[in-house]
């Protein structure tokens, strides 16, 4: 059938390709087939105008011949199938509704209305056994459905009035109980996640609740006023004992003294300047520049931890991790006993600055007292963590200890009795220092700070903050006004207590400082030892390295100076590297 459509159609248009041409060459043709006159214009031979008038024949194009066309042959009929009739819709009956009564209670309007949603129900339910949809088309109606409520979400995030302060975001985050951030969150994204929070909750007819509810909060608390106590910062007080009392009074006695005569010396000092006085530090310093190393000695089995010197240069001390301290002759470096008590590891050992006693500090949470024949004389319990640090009132009356549970305390040691528990550290303290008048006392610690105490009124004076890192070592200067510590920034600090701030700051080290030192006759050189191996000398005057002290195959845990002498702790397997060059130093002032 169709190619009998397709022939009609060629035909036809052949025809009228073939009329159109015809058409159009009979009006061009037109105007020769008229006959016309030919007028000629000219003179006789007598010169009289001559007019002669010529019939000209018309021009007859030749006839083109039309185009034979094929005849059509005709288009048969097609019947189309007749459409099957619809099958009739269910008709709902109407739901009639009884009148009200007026004088009726609810129950009546209650049933009407469960009656209604039953009968809806059926319909419902009758509608969708008749009219079932496949599972694609139902995911379709889905998703229109899921992006039509993100489209008016969106509106109505967009419409919602959210703060533009990160800090009213989050106070509105946290109103709302959600996290006030989020990891890598930034202020945009978190004030995006708010709008849409608020968005969410007043689509669910949430967010006003919760809205009057904080605003009626705020106005309770607004009515109620706020305790004077919170905002009210009190000093803090413990009891004290009445030993701790006269220990108060023995060392205000001590420090009048001590520091009558600094003084003293300082004003001689400065009113009669001594001419000898810069080559003697000159030749302090350059000793400690030539310093050389004497010996070195296996001191344990285990890492030292401590190490000290005797008030005379005769006895030198050493602890370990393995509990046991050892005491070595001088300058032979020959042991002459060691001390077993301790159950856990020894962190630090310290000899009295008046006698042969010595105390020792370990993770046992006690400290011991000591003398030269091996013999426990006191047990100091009372720390609640390991202790770390250890050191003798100048008095040589008094012991501190450092510990791990952020309190540092002071005992007597003819009695044994702990006069003091000192708090004021957020973490634990590590070291500590008394000043050499002994009216001072210096701690530091793991929360990166130092803190100077007054010890005849139990008052903190003085917090150094600056260090970023723990401070673990603290030292006094004999002059009376400088303070050195030393942290896990690696860096050495140098406080004067008169301007209350730092004057110094020696990048000493690569790694962090386990111990510094100041010389302790006349203060005129600082020790730093740090893990990278390495002890430094530093001069006091403009704080500028004067020896590096290399030689240790590991970490340098703790040194000590006593007169002209060092002595250094090293966390090996090697006792410490003895250095004796630097005559001790026999000033006698009137």
């Amino acid at each position: 059938m169709w190619p009998l459509v397709w022939a009609g159609l060629f035909g036809f248009s052949v025809l009228k390709l073939s009329l159109s041409t015809f058409f159009a060459t009979t009006k061009e043709i037109a105007p020769f087939c008229r006959p016309a006159n030919l007028i000629l214009q000219g003179k006789s031979r007598r010169g009289l105008p001559l007019v002669s008038k010529t019939l000209v024949q018309p021009v007859i194009p030749p006839v083109i011949p039309a185009p034979v066309i094929p005849p059509i042959a005709p288009i048969p009929s097609v019947s189309l199938p007749v459409p099957r009739p619809l099958a009739p819709l269910p008709v709902r009956p109407p739901v009639i509704r009884p009148p009200l009564q007026q004088n009726g209670d609810s129950r009546a309007t209650d049933s009407d209305s469960d009656q209604e949603e039953s009968g809806s129900n059926r319909a419902a339910a009758g509608s969708t056994q008749e009219y079932e949809i496949s599972e694609e088309s139902r995911q379709v109606r889905e998703r229109q459905e899921k992006a039509v409520q993100e489209l008016l979400m969106k509106r109505r995030a967009a419409a919602l009035a959210v703060p533009t302060n990160d800090n009213a975001v989050r106070a509105r985050l946290r109103r709302l109980g959600e996290p006030i951030t989020l990891f890598g969150e930034r202020e945009m994204e978190r004030r995006d996640r708010l709008r849409t929070l608020m968005a969410k909750l007043d689509s669910e007819g949430q967010l006003e609740k919760l809205m009057k509810a904080h605003e009626d909060e705020e106005a309770a608390a607004k009515v109620i006023p706020s305790e004077p106590e919170e905002d009210i910062q009190y000093p803090f007080y413990t009891e004290g004992s009445q030993a701790l009392l006269e220990a108060r009074r023995e060392i205000v006695k001590y420090s009048i003294v001590k520091s009558a005569l600094r003084l003293h010396r300082a004003r001689r000092k400065r009113d009669d300047p001594d001419e000898d006085l810069d080559a003697e530090v000159d030749w302090s310093l350059k000793q400690a520049a030539n310093l050389v190393l004497e010996c070195s000695e296996i001191g344990d089995d285990r890492p030292l931890s401590g190490c000290s010197i005797s008030h005379d240069g005769k006895m030198l001390a050493t602890c370990s991790l393995s509990g046991v301290t050892k005491l070595w002759s001088m300058p032979e470096v020959k042991k002459v006993s060691a001390l077993k008590g301790h159950t856990e590891r020894a962190t630090d050992v310290a000899f009295s600055p008046t006698s042969y006693l010595l105390a020792t500090a370990s993770a046992d949470r006690t400290a011991r007292l000591w003398n030269v024949e091996g013999s426990v004389l006191r047990t100091f319990e009372g720390h609640l963590d390991r202790l770390a640090r250890i050191s003798f009132h100048p008095s040589g009356k008094y012991l501190g200890t450092a510990s791990f549970d952020k309190t540092w305390r002071l005992w007597d040691v003819e009695t044994g009795e702990e006069l003091l528990l000192q708090e004021g550290h957020s973490r634990s303290i590590y070291g500590i220092s008394f000043h050499h008048d002994g009216s001072l006392a210096a701690s530091c610690g793991l929360d990166s700070l130092a803190r100077v105490w007054d010890l005849r009124s139990g008052r903190s004076i003085l917090a150094l903050e600056g260090h970023v890192k723990p401070v673990l070592g603290v030292s006094f200067s004999p002059n009376g006004y400088h303070l050195a510590t030393g942290g896990e920034d690696n860096t050495c600090r140098i406080w004067d207590l008169r301007k209350r701030k730092s004057l110094y700051i020696i990048p000493a080290h690569s790694n962090l400082i386990s111990q510094v030192k100041f010389e302790p006759q006349e203060g005129y050189f600082l020790v730093t030892a740090s893990y990278d191996m390495t002890a430094k000398v530093w001069s006091s005057r403009d704080f500028k390295p004067v020896r590096t002290l290399s030689g240790h195959e590991s970490k340098v845990t703790s040194l000590d100076v006593v007169g002209g002498q060092l002595t250094f702790s090293e966390a090996e397997y090697y006792l410490s590297k003895i250095l004796i060059s630097v005559l001790r130093l026999l000033l006698l002032w009137l």
